[in-house]
């Protein structure tokens, strides 16, 4: 993301939905494929409440990091559900395989799941950069 379109702060998330986004769930994935339709997959993933940043490791030949390659910087959301209370993070997307920024996915992935993820060839990062939160019973 060039510097001219990065966010100035992190969107205000409440402390009872840092917490829901602590806990150790899956959360659904929502990038647009090339014909604009919405492809969903549930995904491990950790949120960066400093950073207003979400990472969700994968490889570069998934269909959520092409969908994120052949539009950079498109819209991507994730949502976390857990009985009647979610929290949805939507933003721009972006896919590295930076190994500084595949390290911190990786980091902080292993701390919330409590272990590491799958090591496959072509790891990459997607990355989120929030600016929308929408939040119910959290």
């Amino acid at each position: 993301m060039s510097k001219s379109k990065q966010r100035t702060k992190a969107p205000v998330v409440s402390s009872t939905a840092e917490a829901f986004l602590a806990e150790p769930h899956v959360g659904t994935l929502t990038t647009l494929r090339p014909d604009g339709s919405p492809h969903v997959v549930a995904v491990r993933f950790t949120w960066d409440g400093d950073a207003g940043v979400v990472r969700v490791m994968t490889v570069a030949s998934s269909r959520k990091a092409r969908n994120l390659l052949a539009t950079p910087g498109s819209r991507a959301a994730i949502c976390q559900v857990a009985g009647f209370s979610w929290v949805t993070l939507e933003g721009a997307g972006r896919v590295s395989e930076e190994p500084e920024r595949v390290a911190e996915g990786v980091r902080r992935y292993a701390q919330r799941y409590w272990s590491a993820p799958p090591n496959p060839p072509g790891r990459v990062v997607i990355e989120i950069a929030v600016d929308k939160v929408m939040v119910l019973n959290t």
